[in-house]
């Protein structure tokens, strides 16, 4: 008896077992799609294995659909690599496995290339047939008739012609639609592979660029420049090189934002087809982008997070740029890494890796430093730039407008006066982060969660950005009655407000999630930027990454002290990480550059540190601080959530786990406990929230504790009264 042995995206941690379909042909690959019933449902799951033993008896076993692959989607070495992934991370093989795909093909769609819809003109058509009171359709049918091989419907769109005007154009007999496979995408003359000659390299960046292309096989290389030192031209002539040599390109970027001005600039250099991945766009397009990588015609492939498992037909290098960005953790779901996992996926595939940041992570300098990757340095700035000089602003009793000191006004009125740019960096989106009652002193909390709501003046509102609940702002004081509301501190709005006021001649931009939530309304602001006439930029940390602005010469940090307190013990390295992030967005070209950072703290010793020695002095520091206090890179961690609609369930929950294991003796000795306690922000979107955190300093044993961990955790009686999640690596313990 045949059995298949298939992996489906259910929470169930465990594989299941079908007969072959009543038409199955040959045996098929590990690997391929099945359909399968599952309950009332069908299900697409991969084919794991094939076998001819079950632990269920035969008659209990249904058939299967339909094998709906010839060949496995995925190679075998990324197969293995999701499968290894599900064991590190402890989640179900079926679910890691279905995210590894896109989405059309978890939905059966088929790996070959389906027909598109083209139009063309009629063998009878012709301009006069029409009216003049019809321009669009003339403009339309001009358009056809300069190609008569067809246009597809897509296309046209994009030209701004509807469906409208071509069913038209059908109904009088000058256009018809007919179905045929799209124009295969060009790989490229490997003899003009370049469209615009590369930089001159400096020493720092030869060097850099000869470790990178040193040795054939797995090569990581950390590669730590300050910002503006030309890591993008290294990484565009490692390209160049792999190029070369007729292989494919995998370059991750942590933010959708940053994938188009990423793809403009390879396009601008190369002359093979580069091809983006990102969740912006639809499932039809990544689906065409993924299979053009799988065949080998797509010579770069450019993308964000999920972008990690799309098969290269000759894989020849994977960069990793802004590598220290936590966006590269998914935080939901399946929790992996995909800085991590480029890694592992680097050494099956044996070619280069390039992890690239300014700010490197400690525990990817960790490994630097300890010699399981290649450390290189770019220390000065490309070209003629200069680092810019960071100044520290006391501001300690000094009187604010809207958050802002005289001195820091005087200084942009002096730098917008010489024609220059000016960048205000502010970290808090909305007008204000918290609304108070005057009489009383109540903050407005949201119901849902243990967090104040931060007050939106565009449009009028409290919006909480922990569980995105939203709710008019009130006209009294839901615990005094009175209505005199003051906001309290200031977000992106307010400071908006404030510089369009201190500066009515000036253009003030506003860079947040709220004012580039249209589509191209970062691309708009960018180009406004780059005409170079004089203006102010006020943003959050989507400024801070790897923009240029080159007439940007001065950079405010408004709150510099945000961080230096966080109950999180990475808060000092995200905070050192985003200051020297958006500081290095001033003087990126011939005009020096200065960093004005508002602070209540300029004695801070990690402030004074960061500005005067750097950030590697500064991690230096942090590392032997991590290190005598037990914490990661120096340990492992595993932080197992719990959250249930009731308070006291979440904790009650792990504190019968953890008599469990401790009754059991599951807890090896070189494993260590510390919880349950309730999370940071305990309620959260309406559950009460808990943690226990796991750590040792083998690996190994912990991988093995959690391994035993999840089976137990389902069968805990309490286990249906809250929801469990396992975060391995966890980069907050939020």
């Amino acid at each position: 008896m045949t059995i298949y042995r298939i992996a489906l995206p259910t929470p169930l941690r465990r594989l299941f077992d079908y007969l072959p379909p009543e038409q199955a042909a040959a045996r098929p690959l590990p690997g391929v799609r099945v359909r399968v019933p599952f309950g009332r449902r069908e299900l697409i799951g991969i084919l794991l294995d094939v076998t001819t033993e079950s632990d269920l008896p035969a008659a209990r076993l249904k058939p299967a659909l339909e094998v709906l692959d010839s060949e496995p989607p995925l190679p075998h070495h990324l197969l293995e690599l999701a499968c290894w992934a599900a064991d590190y991370y402890q989640h179900p093989v079926g679910d890691v496995l279905n995210q590894a795909l896109p989405v059309a093909l978890r939905k059966g769609g088929s790996i070959e290339q389906a027909p598109e819809i083209r139009w063309r003109p009629t063998a009878d058509a012709s301009l006069d047939a029409l009216s003049g009171r019809a321009p669009r359709q003339r403009q339309l049918l001009e358009l056809l008739l300069q190609h008569p091989e067809g246009l597809g419907a897509d296309a046209l769109r994009q030209s701004g012609f509807t469906n409208a005007q071509l069913n038209s154009l059908n109904d009088k007999g000058q256009a018809e639609y007919f179905e045929a496979l799209p124009p295969p995408c060009a790989s490229g003359d490997d003899s003009q592979l370049l469209k615009q000659s590369p930089l001159v390299l400096n020493e720092e960046q030869q060097e850099a660029l000869d470790a990178i292309c040193a040795t054939p096989g797995f090569n990581p290389v950390l590669l730590q420049g300050i910002t503006g030192s030309g890591k993008t031209e290294v990484y565009l002539q490692a390209i160049g090189r792999v190029l070369e040599d007729g292989r494919q390109a995998l370059v991750l970027v942590p933010e959708i934002g940053l994938t188009p001005q990423t793809v403009s600039r390879f396009r601008a250099r190369f002359g093979v087809p580069v091809q983006a991945l990102h969740s912006n766009m639809s499932d039809l397009q990544r689906l065409e982008a993924w299979r053009q990588a799988r065949e080998g015609l797509a010579r770069i492939v450019i993308g964000t997070r999920s972008a990690l498992f799309t098969p290269l037909k000759s894989p020849g290098i994977i960069i990793v740029d802004e590598e220290h960005d936590t966006s590269f953790k998914q935080q939901e779901g399946f929790r992996y890494s995909a800085r991590d996992l480029s890694v592992m996926r680097a050494r099956a595939e044996q070619i280069p890796l390039v992890m690239g940041s300014a700010t490197p992570s400690l525990e990817t300098l960790h490994n630097a430093l300890s010699g399981r990757y290649r450390h290189v340095r770019l220390t000065t700035r490309a070209g003629n730039a200069r680092p810019p000089r960071f100044e520290l602003l006391d501001i300690r009793q000094q009187p604010l407008d809207e958050g802002l000191s005289e001195g820091v006004v005087g200084r942009i009125r002096n730098e917008l006066a010489q024609h220059n740019q000016v960048l205000v960096f502010i970290n808090r989106r909305g007008f204000s982060p918290a609304l108070m009652c005057h009489q009383c002193g109540e903050v407005i909390g949201c119901d849902r969660c243990d967090a104040r709501m931060t007050l939106h003046r565009s449009p009028p509102h409290l919006h909480c950005h922990h569980c995105d609940h939203q709710r008019p702002i009130p006209r009294h004081c839901p615990t005094c009655g009175s209505d005199d509301f003051k906001p309290r501190g200031a977000g992106t709005e307010r400071t908006e407000g404030a510089l369009q006021r201190l500066f009515p001649g000036t253009e003030v931009m506003r860079v947040d999630r709220d004012s580039t939530q249209r589509r191209h309304a970062m691309q708009t602001i960018m180009d406004r930027v780059h005409q170079g006439e004089p203006c102010i930029l006020v943003g959050t940390q989507m400024l801070a990454k790897g923009h240029h602005f080159p007439a940007v010469t001065l950079v405010v940090i408004l709150d510099a002290d945000a961080g230096l307190f966080s109950a999180d013990f990475r808060g000092m390295e995200r905070t050192a990480q985003l200051i020297l992030q958006v500081a290095g967005r001033a003087g990126r070209a011939d005009r020096p550059g200065t960093v004005l950072m508002q602070t209540h703290h300029a004695d801070h010793p990690t402030l004074m540190q960061l500005v005067n020695d750097g950030y590697e002095a500064f991690a230096t520091r942090e590392l032997a601080l991590r290190r005598d206090s037990a914490l990661p890179p120096f340990i492992h961690h595993a932080l197992l959530r719990t959250e249930a609609s009731r308070p006291g369930r979440a904790e009650a929950f792990l504190s019968a786990l953890c008599g469990q294991l401790v009754a059991g003796r599951l807890m090896p000795d070189s494993v260590q406990y510390l919880g349950p306690l309730p999370a940071p922000m305990e309620k959260r979107a309406g559950h009460y929230r808990a943690q226990l955190l796991l750590q040792s300093y083998d690996r190994r044993a912990l991988q093995r504790l959690l391994t035993e961990l999840c089976p137990l955790l389902e069968q805990l009686p309490q286990a249906r009264q809250v929801r469990w999640s396992l975060d391995v690596d966890p980069v907050d313990n939020f």
